[in-house]
């Protein structure tokens, strides 16, 4: 079987440095950063428009990837889960996903709200939400 090839389209840029900074869930964030998408990417913005909410799929590059089991949001009383039964960053593909606001956009950057993600982590795809 060939091997996937991963490519990372642009990069975040927020004001959250730390993982103890980090929203639990982008839902609960009201944080504003920016999507830099990589200039060769740019065209694949086309009609992304403010007010709009996108999906982005984020490569959690600090991510643990050797880890099978976890505490669900660090909590023991709750007993240890199966990383694919849980939100964890921690697990053997750490791909994450965060529904964003559309601010603005600028070229090829999209300004964003809702970020939970760290400053600098890397973005493998991007979305339209799908409307109920």
């Amino acid at each position: 079987m060939e091997r996937p090839h991963l490519h990372i389209i642009g990069v975040l840029h927020g004001d959250i440095t730390s993982l103890e900074d980090a929203p639990k869930n982008y839902d609960d964030s009201q944080r504003v950063g920016i999507l830099e998408i990589f200039p060769q990417y740019q065209e694949g913005l086309d009609g992304i428009v403010p007010g709009q909410t996108i999906v982005v799929l984020f490569w959690l590059h600090q991510a643990t990837r050797d880890i099978l089991k976890v505490y669900p949001r660090g909590d023991r009383s709750r007993g240890l889960r199966g990383v694919f039964a849980t939100r964890s960053p921690v697990r053997p593909n750490p791909i994450a996903l965060s529904e964003l606001e559309v601010r603005a956009l600028h070229g090829n950057c999209v300004e964003v709200s809702g970020l939970d993600m760290l400053d600098g982590t890397p973005i493998i795809d991007i979305k339209k939400k799908i409307s109920r």
